[in-house]
């Protein structure tokens, strides 16, 4: 039975469609749909400069159908959502499910090696905390935690304070995160989300299992294939408990949505 929710699923780093994890909202009810945001026709080739205006289209497309309408995405496109409906303040977007997300805005490295930002919003580059220098790994499965808590630590606070994304203006926020992620320190990042949100009398639902890592398999959902060779930590076992515990709480923000006036 439709629930009037539209629900919007984008990937990490990897550029691939997240059909699986669409169609399992669906599943639900939701009109749910993917898409790429770099890579594809008249997108950037890689996750530099995309104009958060990728999502914000959609959700509005999204918004008209709907009564509701919630941003999931994972790691990079979790940073990208978050980003986006943050700048959205709540007009489209009622809720992101963030799965590995970042409580800040990252580098973008263009094709000719420049460093940018990940994203734009009305043509302007979005303020970002740039990679530090001496932590690049060059293991032949890297694990990038160093990189990405080194580069946080070393930004001065006032980068820090300007790329952190403002949550507080996001409604509804779960935020899923493993331990064991040895992509990027997302629980630290969750709790930063959760905490800022705290600060201005939010909730968050934070979703957590200390021996998942980087990629949350959801019920139903097939393990993901391909991307960029890395260390993401975890199993398949605690990642799909992580999954099972994150599907909880989405099935909780359904009921939510549904008790709250369009």
């Amino acid at each position: 039975m439709p629930n009037g929710v539209g629900v919007l699923t984008v990937a990490g780093s990897s550029g691939r469609l997240d059909d699986a994890r669409a169609r399992l909202f669906a599943a639900k009810g939701c009109v749910a749909e993917t898409m790429t945001w770099f890579g594809g026709p008249g997108q950037n080739a890689g996750p530099y400069d995309i104009p958060l205006k990728t999502f914000l289209d959609r959700a509005a497309a999204l918004r008209r159908e709907c009564d509701h309408v919630v941003l999931v995405g994972t790691s990079f496109g979790a940073e990208g959502v978050l980003a986006a409906a943050a700048q959205d303040g709540g007009v489209l977007v009622d809720a992101v499910v963030a799965f590995a997300p970042s409580s800040v805005v990252w580098c973008g490295i263009r094709p000719d090696g420049t460093a940018t930002s990940h994203w734009t919003f009305r043509g302007q580059a979005r303020p970002h905390v740039a990679f530090s220098e001496g932590h690049w790994p060059d293991d032949a499965t890297p694990s990038f935690l160093d990189l990405y808590r080194s580069s946080l630590a070393q930004a001065p606070e006032r980068v820090r304070d300007a790329a952190t994304i403002a949550v507080e203006r996001i409604p509804h926020v779960i935020a899923v995160a493993g331990g064991d992620d040895q992509v990027w320190p997302s629980t630290d990042f969750a709790e930063r989300i959760a905490r800022r949100r705290t600060e201005h009398g939010l909730e968050t639902v934070l979703v957590a299992d200390e021996v998942a890592g980087h990629r949350t398999i959801l019920p139903g959902e097939p393990v993901a294939t391909g991307g960029h060779v890395m260390a993401r930590g975890g199993s398949e076992q605690a990642d799909r408990r992580l999954g099972a515990s994150a599907w909880a709480a989405f099935e909780a923000l359904l009921a939510d949505l549904g008790s709250t006036p369009a």
